[in-house]
């Protein structure tokens, strides 16, 4: 079965890029966000295996929509990944106290990327 993936960031041709690559890849791309509250709504509607969360959502923090996804998961474990143009290295101390389970930077999207998070969280 494929993984149901959510994508939740502000810019519209990324939303797109992104949700065609990860489908052509095999994963189900089941809706797609713009806000923190869109992405709470989806969320919890949807049911998504994944949430992949842009660290910087115009002027809302990923961080703390991370936070809040997990928060109100009621039970539904979602893995939350955050995704970046900017590397890892860069936010590495915020990314380890996050509640999401990795990181991809942007560039290096894909399904493989996520399968590989995601088998790592199950250990």
């Amino acid at each position: 079965m494929a993984i149901s993936v959510l994508i939740v960031d502000d810019n519209g041709s990324f939303l797109d890029a992104a949700r065609v690559l990860l489908e052509r890849e095999g994963l189900s791309v089941v809706g797609v966000a713009s806000t923190g509250a869109e992405a709470l709504r989806r969320a919890e509607q949807l049911s998504p295996d994944v949430l992949l969360v842009d660290i910087t959502l115009g002027r809302e923090s990923g961080f703390e929509l991370t936070r809040r996804l997990v928060e109100d998961s009621r039970g539904k474990r979602s893995a939350v990944i955050l995704i970046s143009t900017h590397s890892e290295a860069d936010f590495a101390d915020l990314i380890a106290e996050s509640q999401a389970m990795g990181f991809v930077a942007k560039s290096e999207l894909s399904a493989e990327a996520i399968r590989r998070i995601l088998d790592r969280g199950s250990r």
